[in-house]
Protein backbone atom coordinates (compact mmCIF):
# COMPACT_ATOMS: atom_id res chain seq x y z
CA UNK A 1 0.00 0.00 0.00
CA UNK A 2 1.70 3.53 -0.95
CA UNK A 3 0.32 6.85 1.25
CA UNK A 4 0.94 10.03 -0.81
CA UNK A 5 1.40 13.53 1.04
CA UNK A 6 1.49 17.06 -0.56
CA UNK A 7 2.44 19.30 0.21
CA UNK A 8 3.94 23.14 -1.32
CA UNK A 9 0.56 25.13 -1.64
CA UNK A 10 0.78 28.59 -1.14
CA UNK A 11 -1.76 31.85 -1.85
CA UNK A 12 0.47 33.79 -4.34
CA UNK A 13 0.29 36.92 -6.74
CA UNK A 14 -0.09 36.26 -10.29
CA UNK A 15 3.15 35.40 -12.28
CA UNK A 16 4.81 33.41 -8.77
CA UNK A 17 6.25 30.02 -8.46
CA UNK A 18 5.41 27.55 -6.13
CA UNK A 19 6.35 24.18 -5.98
CA UNK A 20 4.60 21.11 -4.88
CA UNK A 21 6.09 18.19 -3.18
CA UNK A 22 4.37 14.43 -3.07
CA UNK A 23 6.13 12.36 -0.66
CA UNK A 24 5.29 8.70 -0.74
CA UNK A 25 6.02 6.26 2.47
CA UNK A 26 5.66 2.34 0.97
CA UNK A 27 7.42 -0.39 -1.16
CA UNK A 28 8.13 0.18 -4.64
CA UNK A 29 7.70 3.63 -5.59
CA UNK A 30 9.34 3.42 -8.46
CA UNK A 31 6.90 1.07 -9.89
CA UNK A 32 4.23 3.56 -9.72
CA UNK A 33 3.13 6.37 -12.50
CA UNK A 34 2.78 9.82 -10.44
CA UNK A 35 -0.02 12.16 -11.84
CA UNK A 36 -0.98 15.52 -10.60
CA UNK A 37 -4.26 16.96 -10.71
CA UNK A 38 -6.33 19.75 -9.53
CA UNK A 39 -9.76 20.54 -8.64
CA UNK A 40 -11.19 23.77 -7.82
CA UNK A 41 -14.64 24.50 -6.48
CA UNK A 42 -17.47 23.91 -8.65
CA UNK A 43 -15.50 22.34 -11.23
CA UNK A 44 -13.93 18.66 -11.97
CA UNK A 45 -10.88 17.68 -11.54
CA UNK A 46 -8.38 17.28 -14.64
CA UNK A 47 -5.42 15.88 -14.78
CA UNK A 48 -2.23 18.21 -14.85
CA UNK A 49 0.93 16.72 -15.41
CA UNK A 50 1.78 12.87 -14.94
CA UNK A 51 5.46 11.05 -14.95
CA UNK A 52 6.37 7.38 -15.77
CA UNK A 53 8.10 5.38 -13.21
CA UNK A 54 11.47 6.02 -14.10
CA UNK A 55 10.95 9.53 -15.18
CA UNK A 56 11.36 9.14 -18.77
CA UNK A 57 8.14 9.91 -19.66
CA UNK A 58 5.96 13.08 -18.59
CA UNK A 59 2.76 14.74 -19.53
CA UNK A 60 0.65 17.91 -19.32
CA UNK A 61 -3.00 19.62 -19.48
CA UNK A 62 -2.57 22.23 -22.44
CA UNK A 63 -3.18 24.82 -20.01
CA UNK A 64 0.46 24.42 -18.03
CA UNK A 65 2.22 23.43 -20.91
CA UNK A 66 5.72 25.69 -20.60
CA UNK A 67 4.12 26.96 -17.16
CA UNK A 68 4.49 23.15 -14.88
CA UNK A 69 7.60 20.89 -15.13
CA UNK A 70 6.92 17.60 -13.04
CA UNK A 71 10.32 15.84 -11.98
CA UNK A 72 10.55 12.78 -9.59
CA UNK A 73 13.42 11.83 -7.24
CA UNK A 74 12.66 7.56 -6.67
CA UNK A 75 15.84 7.90 -4.05
CA UNK A 76 13.44 10.20 -1.96
CA UNK A 77 9.99 8.59 -3.31
CA UNK A 78 8.97 12.17 -3.97
CA UNK A 79 7.71 13.73 -7.10
CA UNK A 80 7.67 17.77 -7.64
CA UNK A 81 5.09 19.91 -9.37
CA UNK A 82 7.16 23.25 -10.47
CA UNK A 83 4.22 25.55 -11.35
CA UNK A 84 6.11 28.64 -12.83
CA UNK A 85 3.90 31.92 -14.11
CA UNK A 86 0.82 31.07 -12.03
CA UNK A 87 -2.34 32.51 -12.98
CA UNK A 88 -5.32 32.89 -11.17
CA UNK A 89 -7.05 30.33 -13.30
CA UNK A 90 -4.59 27.95 -11.37
CA UNK A 91 -6.42 28.17 -7.99
CA UNK A 92 -7.54 24.84 -6.98
CA UNK A 93 -7.04 22.03 -4.70
CA UNK A 94 -3.97 19.87 -6.27
CA UNK A 95 -3.50 15.96 -5.92
CA UNK A 96 -0.83 13.73 -6.33
CA UNK A 97 -2.25 10.13 -7.65
CA UNK A 98 -0.11 7.08 -7.92
CA UNK A 99 -0.91 3.97 -9.87
CA UNK A 100 1.08 0.67 -10.92
CA UNK A 101 -0.43 0.03 -14.19
CA UNK A 102 -1.26 3.50 -15.29
CA UNK A 103 1.03 4.42 -18.02
CA UNK A 104 0.57 8.33 -17.70
CA UNK A 105 -2.47 8.59 -18.86
CA UNK A 106 -4.62 11.29 -16.88
CA UNK A 107 -8.12 9.55 -17.60
CA UNK A 108 -6.58 5.54 -16.73
CA UNK A 109 -6.92 4.38 -13.39
CA UNK A 110 -4.93 5.89 -10.48
CA UNK A 111 -5.41 4.63 -7.11
CA UNK A 112 -4.07 6.13 -4.75
CA UNK A 113 -4.53 9.43 -3.75
CA UNK A 114 -3.22 11.95 -1.47
CA UNK A 115 -5.23 14.50 0.74
CA UNK A 116 -4.33 17.83 -1.86
CA UNK A 117 -2.98 21.00 -1.23
CA UNK A 118 -4.10 24.48 -2.02
CA UNK A 119 -2.66 27.06 -4.47
CA UNK A 120 -4.56 30.45 -4.63
CA UNK A 121 -3.31 32.70 -7.10
CA UNK A 122 -4.60 36.22 -6.55
CA UNK A 123 -3.49 39.73 -6.61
Amino acid sequence: QLQLVESGGNLVQPGKSLTLSCVASGPYFDGYAIGWFRQAPGKEREGVACISTRGLHTDYEDSVKGRFTISRDNAKTTVYLQADNLKPEDTARYYCAADPLNTCQFGGSWYYWGQGTQITVSS
